[in-house]
């Protein structure tokens, strides 16, 4: 990962964090100092400012460890339950730029 720059914003250093790596919003927001909703705000942002780059945000959905769905509506989001087998067991979505 690159070194971040002391003066760049808390969207600035995401954006750069997730230049290097791919993470969850709870790692995202420990890492911050942050709430996971914060992050999810800063990462809609992101999205839409990298709109006028080269580079994209790539989302892998969240995804139900019981039954494997991850069809989910919102994607960047993290339901608290499965549409189809009603599990909690969901797993985070996962952000990268590139």
């Amino acid at each position: 990962m690159r070194e971040a720059d002391e003066d760049a914003t808390t969207r600035q250093r995401i954006a750069e964090h997730l230049r290097g790596e791919t993470a969850p919003p709870s790692m995202l927001a420990e890492e911050f100092a942050i709430t996971t909703e914060a992050v999810l705000e800063h990462v809609e942002h992101i999205a839409q400012s990298l709109e006028t780059e080269d580079e994209q945000l790539l989302v892998a959905p969240p995804e139900c460890r019981d039954c494997g769905f991850s069809a989910f509506d919102d994607h960047a989001n993290r339901p608290s339950r499965c549409p189809e087998c009603r599990s909690e067991a969901i797993e985070e979505p996962l952000f990268r730029v590139e």
